[in-house]
């Protein structure tokens, strides 16, 4: 038991250490929409991430510059506090959920995948596949190739070199230090 007022998990790091990895997994389920941690970590990122949102739902300049401060990039706080939070208005809470997995093949750890419970994916992203479908078929890659005139060589043989066993062994060096 612990006295009162100890509040969340060590991870056995020390805290710039701990800060450091709330920041990381962050800006990460900031960038791809969900992501594989460990049940304990997963169980820490939720209420971090959750007041992350509160404050990128507001969007004015100081708590815009408060997500800054509590994600690894800017990159990824702007991108909360643009595209991801506008998408998240219509709950107040409550917006990841915590899928647990099977357990880490090489030390057993009890895995957990966190996501968003609303789908955050941008228009953006579903445009970008159409248009390079569209762009690929320009005349450059529809016309036909021309023959080219290089002609191959033929492949290198390779020729084994001759290692100079007596040389060594005159040096004093026994068969059992090489």
């Amino acid at each position: 038991m612990h006295r009162h007022g100890y509040k969340g998990r060590k991870f056995s790091r020390e805290r710039d250490q701990r800060r450091a990895l709330i920041k990381g997994l962050a800006s990460n389920l900031i960038d791809h929409g969900a992501i594989t941690t460990t049940t304990p970590k997963a169980k820490e990122l939720v209420p971090y991430f959750e007041k992350l949102i509160t404050k990128a739902k507001k969007g004015d300049l100081h708590n815009r510059r408060q997500v800054i401060s509590k994600v690894a990039t800017i990159e990824s706080a702007h991108k909360l506090v643009d595209e991801i939070a506008p998408k998240l208005t219509a709950r107040s809470s409550g917006h990841l959920r915590i899928n647990k997995k099977d357990n880490r093949r090489g030390d057993n750890a009890q895995m957990a995948t966190v996501s968003f419970v609303d789908d955050i994916s941008t228009a953006k992203d579903d445009a970008k596949p159409t248009t390079k479908k569209a762009t690929s078929l320009t005349k450059a890659s529809v016309a036909p190739k021309k023959a080219s005139t290089v002609v191959p060589s033929a492949p290198k043989k390779r020729v084994a070199t001759h290692t100079n066993k007596t040389a060594t062994r005159a040096k004093g060096v026994t068969k059992g230090d090489r």
